[in-house]
């Protein structure tokens, strides 16, 4: 049995009071987070104090949890709504103070078992537990829905009806995905980082495997880096600054990534229809504001703004670049097919996470006596799903281009700075 070492100690020493401090600390940035962008796009006008219950519904949705809406409005009328989107700014910031706060203490831990690290994985995953059931007791709430003059005004006052709309949550789903999220923020952060791998075979995955997802990762974060420039930008020269703040501290993420895949080539369907308090940028909404289904990708895009062609241009730049990444970080001896595999292999698994993170339903109508559900300002929906085979398929041959370019203008690099070489000692 391998020996405990003064590193293993440290590690172990990261008990309850750290794990506590870890969880509360990421609960408290994801709530800030979505507070500030409810705050921005309007919510604090919601009636019956239902803005507080909100965030909480925010954050529970961002990490996989499961929230159902419910209308009522009495014998003579129906109300119907439905919402199944992840707020992917809140997700984000959840994940990297997490992330952070899971790898700090293994800094410095030398190759070892994966003892002191299951532990402090395990003491993690108890309070978030406890904190998930927490969020999903507290994220239930129903408030009336305010009929603003119209047939509809009318006939909810002639009839007595008073819509109410409402929000639950379902508990064991909502724990279910919760602690599953936090496996998935942990082993990404363990693939990803620099803390030094287990020994055996796993040493041998994680060398495989870490640079090519910590360049993927990276290449996602750069993409946000962006859209928020962007999104700061838009903000300062057109106006409308509160709603662009509401969307990059909720949805920067789901905008960003949505750029990368279309950059990439990947189709997109969607269907925009009645108004929603998160606008979408006005490219988007002229594309999927149709009476149909649209179809959303560059040659769209480009139709109706020119400068859509700029997505590409960025995937051409960046993607080679994340390559290059991964070539000078991997051992010398691996050669260019290999990082070739690699990277294809990590950029479709980006390209399907971001399909299946970054899928939108929503919808809301109200009708009494049949009325109403098709106009009024009551009734809207917004939908969006991706090609999601044909995007991976895409992303991997990107990926098998780019690695192999990217490798073989890493060569150079590599052999001037010993890097691989250095790598591959110290993993041995």
């Amino acid at each position: 049995m391998r020996p405990t070492t003064v590193a293993d100690r440290a590690v172990s020493r990261h008990g309850w009071v750290q794990a506590v401090a870890a969880v509360l600390a990421g609960l408290a940035a994801m709530l800030a987070v979505a507070a500030l962008g409810l705050w921005a796009a309007g919510a604090t006008r919601l009636p019956d104090g239902a803005f507080a219950r909100v965030v909480v519904a925010t954050v529970v949705t961002a990490v996989g949890g499961s929230v159902e809406l419910s209308g009522n409005a009495g014998v003579f009328a129906q109300t119907r709504a439905g919402l199944a989107v992840l707020p992917l700014s809140v997700t984000l910031t959840g994940a990297l103070v997490i992330g952070w706060a899971f790898l700090r203490p293994l800094r410095h831990r030398p190759v070892g078992g994966a003892g002191p690290s299951a532990g402090w994985a395990a003491r993690i995953a108890v309070p978030w537990l406890l904190a998930l059931i927490g969020l999903a007791l507290a994220a239930r709430h129903t408030f009336a829905v305010d009929v603003r003059g119209g047939t509809l005004s009318d006939l909810t006052g002639l009839f007595g009806v008073t819509p109410t709309l409402g929000f639950t949550t379902n508990v064991p789903l909502t724990v279910l995905f919760g602690l599953l999220w936090l496996a998935g923020v942990l082993l990404l952060a363990l693939l990803v980082s620099r803390a030094p791998p287990l020994p055996g075979r796993p040493a041998r995955f994680w060398e495989a495997a870490r640079p090519a997802a910590s360049a993927a990762v990276t290449l996602l974060l750069a993409y946000v880096v962006l859209g928020a420039v962007a999104g700061l930008v838009t903000a300062a020269t057109r106006g409308h600054a509160a709603q662009t703040f509401a969307v990059l501290l909720l949805g920067l993420p789901n905008l960003a990534w949505l750029a990368l895949t279309l950059g990439l080539g990947a189709t997109w369907h969607g269907r925009v229809d009645g108004p929603f308090g998160l606008p979408l940028p006005h490219i988007l909404d002229e594309v999927l504001r149709t009476p149909d289904v649209s179809t959303l990708n560059l040659r769209t895009l480009t139709e109706h703004d020119g400068r859509a062609w700029w997505l590409l241009v960025a995937a051409v730049v960046l993607v080679p670049a994340a390559a290059f990444v991964t070539a000078v970080r991997s051992p010398a001896r691996v050669p260019p097919r290999r990082h070739a595999l690699s990277f294809a292999v990590a950029l479709a698994a980006a390209a399907a996470m971001i399909g299946l993170v970054g899928r939108i339903s929503a919808h809301y109508g109200l009708s009494v006596l049949g009325i109403g559900d098709l106009g009024g300002g009551l009734s809207g929906e917004l939908l969006l799903w991706p090609e999601l085979g044909p995007a991976v398929g895409i992303a991997a041959l990107w990926g098998l281009v780019a690695g192999f370019l990217g490798s073989l203008l890493a060569l150079p690099v590599r052999r001037r700075t010993g890097t691989g070489r250095e790598h591959g000692t110290r993993t041995r």
